[in-house]
């Protein structure tokens, strides 16, 4: 089925079902995933085959027919066709044998070689920022979501130009040789682009500042920020349901969530949080993608704490964890990392079994802030809720309150500014320690010296 994002762009190049056979037919599609015979290539921790199969995968969220998949060895990648002549012809036989509507690339190409191999091979050839940004066109749903899909969009289609109005570039303004040039066909598709960006960098400066006003109001209640990152599809939705008893959208499929939500709720202490689900990470996420979700990412900087989210039972959670990281780093949570601000929920372990369940469970055992779960189970959520509240609350100061038998309303008091840790009746009173939020400190020694009591920290 032709996507709607796609069938409404005015200045893209000819739609991805050019070719198909029918309207209501899924285009046939070819995937070739390029790998370069270098051992110091980035993304190198990850094999060949397992970024196939991510490939695929994410070919498959737009329920393409993937009809065919191969990687492809090349020694050099080449200017023009980022193949060698060869291996483009092989390719080309390949296409035709299959009838295929589209070949998806699993790599970045110019857009000199996206012109060529498609004069080539005589279909669609996208490459894989283009097949992911039109995921998240597809899945986008909030007005911020759509505004951040179409400035990522155009911003990628801006320099894809260089196929499009060809037969207008020697289009001339005035009369005869009496005028300059006029403006080309590419020109004004260029302009009208760059237009287009600037009004959508204003919207979505709208949408920063609406959400900055929001965290503000978060600040004042204050409830901390707890946020669930992680890959996609690795079960954030799913754990973020779980937890909040909510019914946001979870599926076993890539990027199935794209726009943040947010939910209150409740630790075990009854202690109120405010828990984020955040949208999916993958490896090589287009850089435009990133730039044009900062708006959204940036609920991530404001957590107070992170709980990273990892699909126990896939062969490549390693891998996966590593891609997570660096774009964690590179929305500058260097310190969240290194520091106690992160905790690792691996989840799926329903799916494991034998020396595999056991190894996980083992790995959790050693590292005080890992914990392994089954998000659609709820298998030792109560835990994780516990290990989110110690990781909260660990830097809370603790005060020590002398309160006399006479006063239940400063007792009560007590109870409602802080969580009671413990309390022991004496001869002079109640001795009662409690543990208060950071934001709370001050009111909290204001209203102790309004009352007469000395607190001391503990």
């Amino acid at each position: 089925m032709i996507r709607a994002s796609l069938r409404t762009k005015k200045i893209a190049d000819e739609s991805l079902t050019a070719g198909a056979n029918g309207e209501d037919d899924s285009p046939r599609v070819l995937v070739f995933h390029p790998e370069l015979k270098r051992a110091d290539q980035a993304g190198s921790w990850r094999d060949a085959s397992s970024r196939l199969e991510e490939a695929v995968s994410l070919t498959g969220a737009l329920d393409f027919d993937v009809v065919g998949a191969d990687v492809v060895p090349i020694a050099k990648t080449r200017p023009a066709t980022l193949f060698g002549t060869g291996v483009v012809e092989r390719l080309g036989n390949q296409v035709k044998a299959e009838d295929a509507d589209i070949v998806m690339i699993n790599g970045q190409l110019s857009p000199i070689q996206q012109r060529n191999l498609e004069r080539e091979w005589k279909c669609k050839v996208i490459d894989r920022t283009g097949l992911i940004l039109e995921i998240f066109a597809d899945r986008a749903r909030t007005r911020e979501g759509r505004l951040q899909v179409q400035l990522a969009l155009l911003s990628y289609q801006k320099s894809r130009l260089v196929r499009t109005w060809t037969h207008l570039e020697r289009q001339r303004g005035g009369r005869g040789f009496l005028a300059g040039p006029g403006e080309r066909q590419i020109e004004i598709d260029r302009r009208l682009i760059g237009d287009k960006l600037a009004k959508l960098r204003r919207e979505l400066e709208e949408v920063k500042r609406t959400r900055e006003l929001h965290r503000e109001a978060r600040r004042r209640v204050p409830y901390p920020i707890v946020a669930l990152v992680g890959y996609t599809n690795a079960g954030k939705s799913t754990l973020f349901n779980q937890l909040t008893v909510s019914d946001v959208f979870a599926e076993d499929m890539l990027f199935a969530t794209l726009d943040p939500t947010m939910r209150g709720l409740e630790l075990p202490s009854g202690r109120k949080v405010i828990l984020s689900d955040t949208v999916g990470f993958v490896s090589d996420l287009p850089h435009d993608l990133v730039a044009a979700f900062r708006a959204t990412l940036e609920e991530v900087l404001e957590a107070d704490l992170i709980v990273h989210v990892r699909d126990a039972s896939s062969h490549e959670a390693e891998a996966q964890k590593l891609d997570v990281l660096e774009v964690l780093k590179a929305l500058g949570l260097q310190k969240a990392i290194d520091g106690e601000e992160l905790v690792e929920a691996l989840n799926k372990c329903d799916q494991l079994e034998g020396e595999d369940l056991t190894a996980v469970q083992e790995y959790s055992s050693r590292n005080a802030n890992t914990i392994a779960i089954s998000a659609i189970k709820g298998t030792n959520c109560d835990a994780l809720l516990a290990l989110i509240e110690d990781r909260l609350t660990e830097d809370m100061p603790i005060f020590e309150v002398l309160v006399p038998y006479s006063d239940g309303k400063a007792l009560a008091r007590l109870y409602e500014q802080g969580e009671v840790l413990k309390r022991l009746d004496g001869e002079d009173g109640i001795s009662v320690q409690v543990r208060i939020d950071d934001s709370r400190v001050g009111r909290f020694e204001d209203w102790c010296a309004k009352s007469g009591f000395d607190p001391h920290l503990v």
